[in-house]
């Protein structure tokens, strides 16, 4: 685990504190902490390739329900990405 991933886990806490129950529900909440949970430990790809894909489905609804601007739901989901392995990011954007 580095640095980075565990400053981008606090973030993803610090959005989850900061909008809660205003902007997300219980489960939402509850599906952005796994996923952050999941790619904080996550040693390769397949380990997070479940909760990344999730997260896209998360992603996507909360901008097509208009609760989320995708600003917002972009920065989240750059924070969600950075607590995983080096290469989640890369191969995600692929």
């Amino acid at each position: 685990m580095t640095n980075e991933r565990t400053e981008a886990y606090g973030r993803v806490v610090q959005t989850l504190a900061e909008l809660g129950p205003s902007k997300l529900q219980p489960r939402e909440q509850a599906r952005i902490r796994d996923a952050a949970d999941t790619l904080i430990f996550a040693t390769s790809l397949d380990e997070a390739r479940e909760s990344l894909r999730d997260m896209g489905s998360l992603a996507e609804h909360l901008l097509n329900s208009g609760r989320w601007l995708e600003e917002r739901v972009d920065q989240l989901i750059a924070d969600i990405l950075a607590c995983g392995p080096s290469t989640v990011p890369l191969v995600a954007a692929a």
